[in-house]
């Protein structure tokens, strides 16, 4: 069986940081495979978070699906 995969956008600030560790304590990671994105230095990755539908971080896109996770920033603060 396959893993699902899932990526967390997230910013340096705090509510990114909390969202970051609830995330990797309830994702089941025998199921989910989940990759890690610091848009605060990986701005190469801005376009592909906009495209998955990212409109503030923290987010997470699992699927097709994409959850905001509280409120942080939004990309715009990022570029």
């Amino acid at each position: 069986m396959s893993k699902t995969t899932a990526t967390f956008y997230r910013a340096g600030c705090p509510v990114c940081l909390d969202a970051e560790s609830a995330v990797n304590r309830y994702l089941d990671q025998t199921k989910v495979a989940l990759e890690v994105v610091h848009l605060g230095t990986a701005k190469q990755r801005l376009l592909e978070a906009e495209k998955a539908g990212v409109k503030s971080v923290p987010a997470l896109v699992i699927g097709n699906q994409t959850l905001h996770l509280n409120f942080g920033a939004p990309l715009s603060a990022l570029k």
